[in-house]
């Protein structure tokens, strides 16, 4: 049996965050990770950046973001539906972020052009996730936190309102480890695909998990059975489109298809099916997943001209390249006559006289079709042409616990958990229902992740 002050599941940018926080408010911390030490860091291996508030433009942004503007951002993915305070209070605590960060280690690139009209809105870390996440390591393992890899948690024992204890499986070993407070901070359950055949059926099978195949969802499960208030719908996930051949699981950011902006998507069935130009990708591209996920076998189709290549960030999977559309379809399997009738009503919809400004909400467009192309709509017409298979790539799922702003779980019956805390995606559904702001997830979980280990750390005295 061992015993700690301060207990933190889970080993990515949320529990970190609230592991280096408590240490610093002079707790004796462990961290337990799932994953072996290779895959530490969950998630948040690979991510790229931060959504910060920022009043004025600095060395790693080109300009300005303010509050508002920021909150509008959320509102708009989130289609209104938004916990507007706890928002707020986040976005406010997101300018703190940057040189707290910046203080365990985690260094910052300049803006780069090009890189999905976030330049302005978000900071990027130099070298990504993975360097984040060892910064992030290395300086738990300096101010003296204890870490255990490959070791599951499989049991938290409450008494009450009460943590008491958790017991862990680390290898053959089994072993009850005592704290004063608990942080979980283990992820959704996106990687149980079992968990998500409940709500999708059969289809589930086909999607592929972007991240970690360690976020269960084994904790969630159990505070909810515990009496854990729920949050969040349980069929939501933040869901983006992929190249179809990615793997099964840990593809990561370099899966992703940005490609859909640039020319048309289609289905087995060779329709259309969503606006590709709704809104600038970044407050678009978390909805893809889902729709294809509706899409029958889960797939559809980028197609694109030459006109196209070189304004998008291309998937780690050469693209599927012929001369014409019918040798397109061919590769695709799919009916030839109906791609080249799609594109052709497609064309022949763009209205006459839009300036196509990859940069701006342009004004192409079309007229007369459904669904429309609100923005950067241009003929798909000259060769060669190109294609993407695009599969559901699944992020993290929304279901999780809720808490309050001090990052406490609150219960059914209304009560608060004293000293047991929740952040990252297991609690993402506490801001979003639905939709995704690009590089806030890490904002929430880093701030919500501070908030809890500075109270855990008061909690214990």
């Amino acid at each position: 049996m061992g015993q700690y002050d301060i207990l933190v599941i889970g080993g990515g940018n949320a529990a970190l965050s609230a592991a280096l926080t408590a240490r610093d408010n002079g707790a004796q911390v462990l961290i337990i990770e799932r994953a072996p030490k290779f895959y530490r860091g969950g998630n948040s291996r690979h991510t790229r950046d931060f959504r910060i508030m920022h009043e004025q433009k600095n060395a790693y942004t080109t300009g300005a973001y303010s509050e508002d503007e920021f909150f509008e951002d959320l509102k708009r993915v989130a289609q209104g539906e938004i916990d507007e305070e706890l928002a707020r209070y986040i976005i406010r605590k997101s300018a703190e972020l940057p040189d707290w960060l910046e203080s365990q280690g985690i260094r910052w690139q300049e803006p780069l052009a090009g890189t999905l009209h976030l330049s302005r809105t978000n900071m990027f870390m130099l070298g990504g996730g993975r360097a984040m996440m060892n910064a992030y390591y290395y300086t738990a393992q300096k101010k003296g936190i204890d870490i255990w890899y490959d070791s599951l948690v499989e049991q938290v024992q409450l008494d009450g309102l009460v943590a008491k204890s958790v017991k862990v499986r680390r290898g053959d070993e089994r072993v009850t480890v005592t704290c004063k407070a608990l942080i979980l901070a283990s992820g959704g359950f996106e990687a149980n695909v079992e968990w998500l055949k409940e709500y999708w059926g059969e289809a589930a099978e086909n999607f592929i998990i972007r991240g970690t195949p360690y976020n269960q969802g084994n904790l969630i499960r159990f505070m909810l059975d515990s009496g854990a208030e729920s949050v969040g719908d349980p069929d939501a996930f933040h869901g983006v489109a992929v190249d179809g051949r990615a793997p099964k699981f840990d593809g990561g950011i370099i899966t992703r298809l940005d490609s859909v902006p640039f020319g048309i998507v289609v289905n087995q069935n060779v329709e259309r099916f969503y606006n590709e130009g709704e809104d600038f990708w970044t407050k678009r591209y978390a909805i893809w997943g889902g729709l294809i996920a509706r899409q029958p076998g889960q797939v559809a189709y980028s197609i694109i001209d030459s006109k196209a290549m070189g304004k998008f960030m291309p998937s780690v999977f050469d693209p599927i390249v012929t001369s014409s559309l019918p040798e397109l379809a061919v590769k695709l399997g799919i009916d030839g006559d109906k791609l080249v009738t799609t594109v052709n009503t497609f064309n022949g919809a763009i209205a006459s006289g839009g300036t196509f400004n990859p940069s701006e909400l342009d004004d192409c467009h079309t007229d007369g079709i459904t669904p429309p192309k609100t923005h950067w709509a241009i003929p798909v017409d000259t060769a060669p042409f190109y294609a993407y298979p695009l599969r559901t790539g699944v992020t993290f799922t929304y279901h999780g616990v809720r808490i309050n702003d001090r990052a406490q779980v609150k219960m059914k019956d209304g009560r608060v958990m004293e000293n047991l805390f929740a952040v990252g995606e297991m609690v993402s559904g506490n801001v979003l229902k639905r939709g995704y702001l690009a590089g806030f997830g890490l904002t929430q979980g880093a701030v919500m992740g501070r908030i809890a280990g500075e109270v855990a750390a008061h909690v214990i005295g």
